[in-house]
């Protein structure tokens, strides 16, 4: 038992000197994996078709996450095909931003909707919905108030996590404003405060801060969130964002450690108007499962780190998504009997709703960020029919930051099926990233659905692309060995 105890350090020492520099990020040798490489998620079962004549109504809340995309985009570069489990296709989808127009009328959320032909099953349709969260302009954004939560627990000493998330941070601060505020909790076998509430123009006190950082020890991850809540709500500031940003790998071991113990926890915080973002790094412990739940508990978002360039996207291109502009976001589609036959959603498996949720406003839903992208793809059986008639109604429920009563907004779906070939950009992609998705998942409807299917949907889909994201997608499934 010993020598075994004494091998295990050895193996991950090997794992973290192996980490490697490639395109100004951080990926990991595959050879150097140690045996002992356990990581925990969750997995649901897909959605099954379901009759419209059976039930024709179907609830979910929005889930803005992107972390089992890049998570993804880990497993493929040390050329492993990801776990079943950890494969949310949702996620892979709102990892991009599409090309969705901005709301009006006073709302913070713009509709939209498509419908075409399947291109992994003939006999059977697509229908995409979409939503954009209002874009809030830099010079207007609400003051920041916020708590950096970061494990600095033995677990984290590596480049891949600890030293990937100060790098994180440290851009995050260069993008403050003068009168936003950040605190540092950190915690490991208890929890400390390492940097008092400091204004945005302190800068490099606060870099300074985060250099510091150093991990060893066991890790207490309830007394940390406590912690950073309370600091949070010492400097809670009214109409303003506040918000809690956890960077972990997830493995806690000290106090309330399992997911339901941490979830109470968080729902208990949840009501302070504070919201929770988590950022999951590095691999081999990774609790992907607690982070996703408690992140989604928490009124916030998860997503997971890989490298250079997702710091930047999560730090500074999206920095938006920290601002929330629609919360308890509801969706709920009303399908036509006469023009549907059959219907399944395409992930959203842990976000499923009762249909009597969508109108009780004390039912917990998903948060969208300011000029953030919803997307979520029903495949559907239609009827014989040719009816001139609608084929759904899209409900959408939300609430404004500020406001605790809910706000309606529908759209009619009714233009006809078009051929995916000559569907919009918007659709073409999102059937390719779904599409991928189905192949990742192993999933039992994945019918046609190849390589070169994915690269065929999305090559000539990207003409929005700001950031090249899109552009880069394309490139990890053209080097990707089916």
């Amino acid at each position: 038992m010993k020598s075994k105890l004494l091998i295990i350090p050895f193996l991950l020492l090997i794992f973290v000197i192996s980490c490697t520099k490639k395109n100004d990020g951080l990926y990991v040798n595959p050879e150097s994996l140690p045996e002992s490489y356990n990581e925990n998620y969750k997995d649901y079962e897909e959605n099954p078709f379901i009759k419209v004549t059976d039930q024709s109504v179907s609830t979910f809340s929005v889930d803005a996450d992107g972390g089992s995309y890049a998570n993804m985009r880990r497993f493929l570069y040390l050329g492993q095909t990801p776990p079943k489990a950890s494969v949310r296709i949702e996620e892979y989808l709102n990892y991009f931003t599409f090309d969705y127009s901005e709301s009006e009328d006073g709302e913070n959320v713009s509709l939209n909707s498509d419908l075409s032909s399947c291109p992994w099953n003939a006999e059977h349709y697509l229908m995409r919905i979409g939503m954009k969260g209002k874009t809030i302009p830099e010079n207007e954004l609400p003051h920041s108030n916020y708590v950096f939560l970061i494990d600095v627990s033995g677990s984290m000493n590596s480049p891949d996590k600890l030293g990937i998330l100060k790098t994180g941070f440290k851009t995050m601060v260069d993008n403050l404003k003068d009168q936003d505020r950040i605190a540092i909790v950190t915690y490991a076998g208890e929890a400390g405060l390492l940097l008092p509430s400091t204004f945005g123009d302190e800068k490099d006190k606060i870099k300074e801060a985060i250099e510091k950082l150093g991990a060893g020890g066991s890790t207490a991850g309830a007394d940390g969130i406590i912690t950073a809540y309370q600091i949070a709500e010492e400097n809670y500031i009214p109409n303003g964002n506040n918000r809690i940003i956890l960077g972990s790998d997830g493995d806690f071991n000290v106090g309330p450690s399992s997911v339901e113990d941490l979830v109470s926890l968080i729902e208990q915080k949840r009501e302070s108007g504070i919201y929770l973002t988590v950022l999951g790094v590095g691999g081999g412990n990774l609790n992907d499962y607690m982070m996703e739940q408690i992140a989604n508990k928490g009124n916030g978002n998860y997503e997971y780190i890989d490298n250079a360039e997702q710091i930047q996207k999560v730090f500074t291109n999206e920095l938006g998504k920290f601002y929330t502009i629609a919360k308890d976001s509801k969706i709920q589609i009303t399908f036509n009997t006469n023009m549907v036959y059959s219907y399944r959603l395409i992930g959203y498996e842990n976000r499923s709703l009762n249909n009597e949720d969508f109108e009780n406003d004390s039912t917990d839903a998903g948060e969208i960020g300011s000029s953030q992208t919803i997307t979520a793809l029903y495949e559907l059986v239609l009827t014989d029919g040719l009816n001139n008639e609608k084929y759904a109604q899209f409900y959408f429920r939300y609430k404004k930051p500020n406001e605790s009563e809910s706000r309606l907004m529908s759209h009619e779906i009714n233009t006809l099926p078009k051929d995916i070939s000559n569907s919009s950009e918007n659709m073409k992609f999102s059937a390719a990233i779904v599409s991928f998705g189905l192949i990742m998942k192993q999933s039992e409807y994945k019918g046609s659905a190849s390589k070169q299917m994915v690269l065929d949907l999305a090559t000539n889909s990207i003409s929005f692309d700001p950031f090249g994201y899109k552009q880069e997608f394309i490139d990890l499934v053209s080097n990707w060995a089916e």
